[in-house]
């Protein structure tokens, strides 16, 4: 439709940006990258087969395919975004779709990103499109994911566009600062959202926000994005963050609902309201690691909490996927 609007109507559009994009995506003897009968045959068969169980998710998102906790929010995503008909419904008319004939009418600038290892729509797709329309600029980003699952993915997509809209990119080097990180997620959400039902699960999921968000507030704690049903939040001291954890915890066990929680303390870099970095990786994983109703802690969280009361069990040494080196865990309690 993009594709369409910029051709109709150019004194209309300001520029046109496309990603992961494609005119053809059927397989034809002048588009040989696209996908064959055969290969559209079970795409579609797997679809209506498995739609709602993240079948899908070593295409589309292959980086975090061995992600226990993305695989439960990707799921869900599907069940809540549309039946199993309907998605393969729609790629029936992806496969239908031939703009080619439409591509040299377009005369407005035009950006075109696409990940060079998409498993989803071939790189070959975007240079087709490049090939094609004459004022275009084709960006091919690294990586094999269809989709911008990542923050850092979603900032370099968001900084190739700004860079072409403006001429501007988006300032490096971001404040560092020093900060505890809380993750936190509910254990067998899935399970959980089968058995009560959409509506039912909306509502549980808002009281679940409305009281973490209350404790994370009464210890001094800053929200920083949710994620799927869990919370990303930061602290200045560790000991709030555990304290935080754990009211967290008592709160959504009065209304039946278990969670896993991980910290850690390291330095981080601020881009704008939000926290990246290792440390934020290392504290994600940690939660990853948690059993249900535990919270775990890195050394250095325990190292500086020394004489707060907190009681600690040694979890021993992990390999967190993603970490270079083993990290000593500590399962605690207040």
């Amino acid at each position: 439709m993009a594709l369409l609007f910029a051709a109709t109507y150019p004194q209309r559009t300001a520029a046109l940006i496309l990603y992961a994009a494609f005119a053809r995506l059927a397989w034809a003897p002048d588009c040989q990258w696209g996908l064959t009968p055969d290969q559209q045959g079970l795409a579609v068969n797997l679809i209506e087969a498995q739609w709602g169980a993240a079948a899908g998710l070593p295409i589309f998102c292959p980086s975090l395919a061995g992600n226990s906790t993305f695989q439960e929010q990707y799921a869900r995503f599907e069940r809540m975004a549309v039946s199993p008909g309907g998605a393969a419904a729609l790629l029936r008319m992806d496969f239908a779709i031939d703009v080619r004939s439409v591509l040299p009418s377009i005369r407005v600038p035009t950006l075109i990103l696409h990940r060079q290892g998409d498993r989803a729509v071939s790189i070959e797709h975007g240079r087709f499109l490049a090939e094609q329309i004459s004022d275009s600029r084709l960006v091919e980003l690294a990586g094999d994911d269809h989709d911008p699952a990542t923050a850092a993915q979603a900032e370099e997509i968001a900084d190739e566009i700004q860079h072409f809209l403006t001429g501007v990119r988006r300032a490096v080097g971001a404040e560092r600062v020093l900060k505890t990180l809380l993750f936190t997620d509910i254990v067998g959400s899935t399970q959980l959202a089968e058995t009560l039902g959409d509506g039912p699960w909306r509502e549980l999921l808002a009281k679940h926000y409305e009281l973490a968000r209350g404790e994370l507030a009464r210890f001094g704690g800053r929200e920083v994005k949710t994620i799927g049903d869990g919370f990303f939040a930061a602290f200045d001291g560790p000991a709030r963050a555990i304290r935080s954890a754990a009211a967290i915890r008592q709160a959504l066990s009065n209304i039946g609902v278990r969670i896993r929680a991980g910290l850690h303390t390291g330095e981080c870099e601020q881009i704008g309201d939000d926290l990246a970095g290792i440390a934020v990786h290392v504290a994600a994983r940690i939660a990853a690691s948690a059993g249900p109703d535990e919270i775990v802690v890195s050394s250095t969280v325990k190292d500086l909490v020394a004489g707060s009361g907190i009681q600690f069990l040694d979890r021993g040494r992990h390999a967190l996927k993603g970490v270079e080196n083993e990290v000593q865990l500590w399962s605690a309690s207040l």
